[in-house]
């Protein structure tokens, strides 16, 4: 599959001109980079509040809900606890959801998460676990409509949404690869 940044895109959209040194752009995720082929994956949804969790089996075929992990208001604590669900989980990658606008641009949201993902990063590359971007427009609105379906309400649906849209940006990733 080829990146998902059209190439008439200019480089201004997605805020610098692409560096084929560093990481990957925020749109280019799996794709010609060296990441591993097979082993779970992590996906984090990145929010204010709280941070959604899922992984998928092995063969990298289905994405589950996992957990969600409380804000602290304190990055190093916050990604503690990521990456021993890292090591719980065996995940080789994580998957973060890049909430783009509508129109494709970065807003201040997605600027947000990707300054998260740098750091993530840059904590785990000497344990060579790859962080990658997947857009994970109409995530959280797909995770809503499949709890309600469910008849998952109230408290129960506010403790169950992110690690739901985790799951779905997880599997749209999964999608894409095949």
């Amino acid at each position: 599959m080829a990146s998902t940044r059209p190439s008439s895109w200019p480089a201004e959209r997605l805020g610098s001109a692409p560096d084929r040194r560093r990481s990957p752009t925020p749109l280019r995720d799996h794709v010609d980079t060296g990441f591993p082929e097979h082993g779970r994956v992590l996906a984090l949804d990145l929010g204010d509040r709280r941070i959604g969790v899922a992984v998928c089996d092995e063969a990298r075929l289905v994405a589950t809900p996992y957990e969600t992990v409380n804000r602290m208001g304190d990055r190093p604590r916050e990604h503690d606890r990521l990456e021993a669900l890292v090591d719980e989980t065996g995940a080789t990658m994580i998957v973060v959801g890049l909430p783009m606008s509508l129109d494709g641009n970065l807003g201040p949201a997605a600027r947000k998460v990707l300054s998260e993902v740098k750091a993530l990063r840059r904590r785990l590359a000497p344990r060579r676990i790859s962080v990658v971007t997947q857009d994970e427009r109409h995530s959280t609105t797909t995770a809503a409509d499949s709890l309600r379906r469910q008849g998952v309400r109230g408290r129960d649906r506010r403790e169950m949404i992110d690690q739901v849209a985790a799951s779905v940006v997880l599997q749209h990733w999964i999608d894409g690869r095949g």
